[in-house]
């Protein structure tokens, strides 16, 4: 290590060696720099389970046919085609129906196999709150006139 040379205000020179960095001092702030990632990466995780986008005092009833049902977290999914009522000619609108989480779902009854593409089912949605073609599933019919399971309370009414 290099010595530097420096002068006592009593006019004593004394050898002064450079400061070294102790682990203590290292060790702590990377103790403070993983606590502020950890900190900053759980807010995302917590803005996720908001269920603001959907109207919770409206309720729509879509009777169409799976395209396609998504097991897999965060959350299952159904896609519904559901034709126009009034325009029998048109083409089907595609809904996006979210659910709760599979183990939500198992717990209430659902199995991977519940619904499968094609079946033609009827489910009542919360709808989006921006008008598009989407909602949380309130509760669901088979295409036997059963219902599906029984939907878990994931937007806190009872």
């Amino acid at each position: 290590m290099p010595e530097t040379r420096s002068t006592h205000r009593d006019g004593y020179r004394f050898a002064c060696l450079p400061r070294q960095e102790s682990p203590y001092r290292r060790n702590l702030a990377l103790s403070i720099l993983v606590g502020i990632v950890t900190i900053l990466s759980a807010s995302p995780a917590g803005a996720h389970h908001s269920h603001a986008m959907f109207d919770l005092d409206k309720q729509v009833t879509l009777t169409g046919t799976v395209k396609e049902f998504e097991w897999n977290n965060p959350h299952c999914w159904i896609q519904l085609l559901v034709p126009d009522p009034n325009d029998p000619n048109a083409a089907p609108v595609e809904w996006g129906v979210e659910m709760g989480a599979p183990i939500q779902l198992i717990r209430h009854g659902w199995k991977p196999s519940s619904v499968k593409p094609g079946d033609k089912i009827t489910v009542v949605v919360n709808p989006l709150r921006d008008g598009r073609p989407g909602g949380q599933i309130v509760s669901a019919i088979g295409p036997d006139g059963k219902p599906i399971g029984a939907v878990p309370e994931t937007n806190g009414k009872q």
